[in-house]
C-alpha cells in the first residue's frame, strides 16, 4: 500500500487524476483499482469522479498478481522494429509470437524481445504485459504498438476504448462471402464447453467487424477487414459464424486439406494497417505491414490454380 497527503494543488481533481500524479500510474490502472475499491480517501472507498481536498490521505493498494508470470529477456527471431520513438514502439509481429508471456504458454512473446533488445517500456499494467495496449493472436502475424512512456500507454488505452483506432487486416476466408461487403455485429464471449475457444454468445461482449472483398480465387476470398472492436479472436469468430472460417484455421472451422494444399499452418490472417494519433505530437500516424513469405505464397498458389 502506498499513503499519500493530497497536496492543496490538486484540490477539487478527480480522484482517478490526482492519483495517477501522485503515483506514477496511468489513469487507466488507477480506474481499475478504483473498481475493484483499492483507491481509498480518508479511509473510505471512491469512484473515480470523486473529488479531492487538500490534506485529505489517499490511499492505493496494489494487490498481488498470482498468476503473473515473468518476463524473461530473449531475442525472438522474425521481429522487425517498424518504428520507435520515446513514446512508442510498432513491431511486426510474426506467427507463433504471442504479445506477451502467459500461463500455458512457453513461447517467444514481444515483450520478451524488447526487454532483450534493451527497450525501456511502460511500466502500466499487469508485470507480464506492461506497456502492451493490444494484442495480436500467437498465430496471427502484423502489427502492434507497445507503449514506452506512462503518458503514451494511457493515452492509447484510452484510444483503444474509444474506438479511433483504425485497425486494419486482411483474412483469406473459405468460400464467397454474400454480401461481398457488409458487417458483422455479433456478441462474443468465452465458449462454454472450451478454455481457448471464444464463440457467439447472447450477453456477450458487443463485437462489430467490417469487411469488404478484395480479390475472389476459386474457394476462397481475401477480405479487408475493419474491427470497431477488439475482442479476442473476433475476425476468426465472426467469420466462422457467417460461414466463412478464415483458411488455415481448424479451431473454427477451417478445412485442414484446403490448408495444407495452401502449405498453411496457421490461419491466414495479417494486421496489415494501423493508425492512430500518436501520444507524443499529437499527429496522425499510419504503419503497414507486408504479407510474410507463408500468407504470400498461399495467395500466389490461387492465383495460378
Amino acid at each position: 500500500m502506498s499513503v499519500h497527503l493530497v497536496p492543496d494543488g490538486l484540490a477539487g481533481e478527480r480522484v482517478d487524476t490526482a492519483a495517477a500524479r501522485m503515483t506514477g500510474l496511468s489513469r487507466s490502472r488507477i480506474d481499475d483499482l478504483i473498481a475493484d475499491g483499492h483507491v481509498q480517501l480518508n479511509g473510505r472507498a471512491v469512484s473515480k469522479s470523486t473529488r479531492v481536498a487538500g490534506g485529505e490521505l489517499l490511499e492505493v493498494t496494489l494487490p498481488a498478481r498470482p498468476n503473473a508470470v515473468p518476463v524473461v529477456p530473449r531475442t525472438v527471431e522474425g521481429i522487425r522494429i517498424v518504428h520507435d520513438d520515446a513514446d512508442i514502439v510498432v513491431v511486426d509481429k510474426p506467427a507463433g509470437v504471442a504479445a506477451h508471456p502467459s500461463l500455458g504458454w512457453s513461447g517467444p512473446s514481444v515483450t520478451e524481445h524488447l526487454a532483450a533488445a534493451g527497450f525501456r517500456i511502460s511500466t502500466s499494467g499487469a508485470a507480464e504485459r506492461q506497456g502492451v495496449v493490444q494484442r495480436l493472436d500467437v498465430g496471427t502475424s502484423g502489427l502492434m504498438v507497445v507503449a514506452k512512456s506512462e503518458r503514451a500507454y494511457t493515452l492509447l488505452k484510452r484510444a483503444f476504448r474509444d474506438r479511433t483506432v483504425d485497425k486494419v487486416y486482411h483474412a483469406l476466408v473459405q468460400g464467397f462471402p454474400d454480401p461481398h461487403v457488409g458487417t458483422i455485429d455479433a456478441p462474443i464471449a468465452r465458449h462454454p464447453g472450451h478454455d481457448w475457444k471464444m464463440a457467439i454468445i447472447d450477453g456477450g461482449r458487443h463485437s462489430v467487424t467490417h469487411y469488404d472483398t478484395l480479390e475472389v480465387f476459386r474457394g476462397a476470398t481475401l477480405l479487408e477487414v475493419h474491427l470497431e472492436t477488439g475482442r479476442t479472436h473476433q475476425i476468426r469468430v465472426h467469420a466462422a459464424a457467417i460461414g466463412h472460417p478464415c483458411v488455415g484455421d481448424p479451431l473454427y472451422g477451417g478445412d485442414p486439406v484446403l490448408a495444407a494444399r495452401l502449405g498453411l499452418q496457421r490461419q491466414w490472417l495479417h494486421a496489415v494497417g494501423l493508425g492512430f494519433e500518436h501520444p507524443g505530437s499529437g499527429e496522425s500516424v499510419r504503419f503497414t505491414s507486408p504479407y510474410p513469405d507463408d500468407l504470400a505464397h498461399a495467395l500466389q498458389l490461387l492465383r495460378d490454380a
